[in-house]
């Protein structure tokens, strides 16, 4: 994790969606063990990737502890240099309320950024004057110029030689309170960021819209509840026409307020797919007539930045500007002040696979023929060579293939259903079959058995017509409740059915057993074992009946003994008496 870079991702959140490789513009995106990260040496830092994350796993440097702890040191005063979309971003606030919360938070002075931006509209009247041939394109968009140095560096002279309007207005508050001073940029620009980190000198540090607002939230300040004082008011002056700098075509008509050239062509583009549409493939020298290009990263405008709300229909934000916009009758002279700067190319290596390279990469992800691309962009890239290179750079995974996850999972389910032992079948709403294992047909008779073998898994049969107890997986269907019979029959089969559920109440798998055979072993032992029991008891029986009749004949016998006793003894005494 990269929190030195602007943008980084939080690996324990990231969802293994794969959705910001797909809107990527410049594919400044690596996974690695299913967490997408950013690239800084290929980003350009537009944010796109942060706006659709759809699990808040891609997150943008604060900055706002760097901020307190400039306020706080209070050794130097510091000023906020603010972007002109504030108008948009805090609907309906008057520009005092916002200036005396920042006062509140300890800010010495809150300045307007389009002030940057019409002197560099000024400047830039009076160069075009003398072009009369060729691209100029402008640099107030950071994301657009790192596009134009990373991505279409044959462009990279066509730059307009002055800083961006940011950059030129932190120039101006040095030039005003001193160069000891600290300037904070307040925005919707993430790659404003990168511009403080390359220009320490000029800007501090940049913090966006959402976060002033939490900012302001931890400190509880209101600013729509606030008490303006009379010094609660921008320094250096208000700006005027510069304000309709952060909507589509708002610089072009600036320039054309400092004086711009009639014979010049103005275009606007906005949106980092058309700029690199627009000029891919183009030499700067086969374009013969002069022509000036505004570039915004954003379509339609800094008013659609990743670090605004977006929470108001595009058209309510640029009508916004534009009301917040004077354009002077009259301007003021050209300043001296000094805004020139060299941008230098830094392509980014493309570099070249061979053939073997290339069909090794796809075969990792089991394509070995040109028809097996499908080039659905499931991946995130466009085509299938485009990933098989990201594959070969290290960028992506192969499960990152969903053409090729299906086909993998298949196999293991194919796989599995051939070695289980029971029978398996898998159905649908509708008692639709979605798949069954061979023995499944097996356990139905020839007949399906034969159809099984002309279409494997059965897919779309009706399983009413299969089995005469469907109406169980309609139950479990319906219910959610699972089912388990020990024994069912069908036809001269005994069937032991387990019916569970894949996807309640709408897939659910079943599988049978034969126990035909063991039901009739049980019958048989149940059999021997009754044999075994009447044996035993006429056995015992006939052991009552003997012990029966030994008994009577010994009581006879004991009676018999007992009687010719007492008359012996009777017998004896009566001689004895005479």
């Amino acid at each position: 994790m990269n929190h030195s870079y602007p943008i980084y991702t939080a690996e324990a959140e990231c969802q293994d969606c794969f959705k910001c490789v797909r809107h990527c513009p410049v594919k400044a995106i690596k996974v690695e063990n299913g967490h997408a990260s950013v690239i800084p040496e290929l980003c350009i830092a537009c944010g796109h990737c942060v706006e659709i994350c759809p699990a808040r796993a891609k997150k943008v440097r604060q900055d706002i502890g760097r901020s307190r702890q400039l306020l706080t040191q209070r050794k130097i005063p510091v000023y906020a240099s603010l972007a002109p979309s504030w108008i948009s971003e805090f609907k309906g606030l008057p520009k005092e309320n916002l200036i005396a919360a920042l006062h509140k938070l300890g800010f010495a002075g809150v300045s307007e950024t389009a002030l940057g931006a019409q002197v560099v509209s000024s400047q830039l009247a009076e160069s075009l004057r003398g072009i009369h041939s060729g691209v100029m394109i402008s640099s107030a968009c950071p994301v657009a110029v790192d596009m134009i140095r990373k991505y279409i560096p044959e462009f990279t002279s066509t730059i307009t030689p002055v800083l961006s309007p940011a950059l030129t207005h932190a120039r101006m508050l040095r030039e005003k309170f001193g160069a000891d001073i600290a300037v904070v940029f307040i925005g919707p620009c993430i790659a404003k960021k990168n511009e403080a980190d390359r220009h320490p000198n000029l800007i501090n540090t940049a913090i966006l819209f959402p976060r002033l607002i939490e900012w302001f939230k931890e400190e509880g300040i209101d600013p729509w509840q606030i008490e303006p004082q009379a010094d609660d008011k921008f320094v250096l002056e208000d700006a005027e026409e510069g304000a309709l700098y952060p909507i589509e075509g708002g610089m072009n008509k600036t320039i054309f307020a400092h004086g711009g050239c009639e014979h010049i062509n103005y275009t606007c583009i906005s949106g980092v797919q058309a700029l690199s549409q627009a000029l891919n493939g183009l030499r700067p020298q086969d374009v013969k007539e002069p022509v000036f290009i505004e570039t915004l990263a954003c379509i339609g405008g800094c008013v659609h930045g990743p670090g605004t709300s977006h929470i108001s229909p595009g058209l309510l934000e640029r009508l916004r500007v534009i009301g917040n916009t004077t354009m002077r009758s009259e301007l003021p002279k050209r300043g001296e002040l000094d805004i020139m700067e060299t941008y230098n190319a830094s392509a980014v290596n493309d570099t070249t696979f061979s053939l073997q390279e290339m069909k090794k990469a796809l075969r990792r992800v089991g394509k070995t023929s040109s028809e097996d691309e499908l080039n659905c962009g499931g991946c995130g890239y466009d085509t299938c060579n485009n990933f098989a290179r990201a594959l070969i750079e290290g960028k992506a995974e192969p499960n990152m293939c969903v053409s090729y996850l299906r086909k993998l999972a298949q196999k293991k389910s194919n796989a599995i259903l051939r070695c289980v032992p029971a029978a398996v079948v898998i159905v649908e709403r509708g008692l639709k079959l979605i798949e069954c294992n061979q023995r499944f047909a097996e356990l139905l008779g020839e007949d399906i058995k034969m159809m099984y073998e002309v279409k494997p898994g059965m897919a779309g049969a009706d399983l009413r017509r299969l089995i005469p107890f469907a109406d169980l997986f309609e139950q479990v269907l319906s219910s959610g409740n699972e089912i388990k019979r020990d024994m069912l029959r069908l036809g001269k089969q005994l069937l032991s059915v387990n019916i569970f559920n894949i996807d309640s109440k709408q897939v659910v798998g079943a599988m049978l057993f034969d126990v035909t055979s063991t039901e009739f072993r049980r019958e048989q032992i149940a059999g021997q074992a009754r044999e075994v029991i009447n044996k035993n008891l006429a056995t015992v029986q006939d052991i009552a009946c003997r012990l029966g009749e030994h008994m009577a004949e010994t009581e006879i016998l004991l009676r018999s003994i007992a009687d010719d006793y007492a008359g012996h003894r009777n017998g004896g005494n009566a001689d004895h008496g005479k």
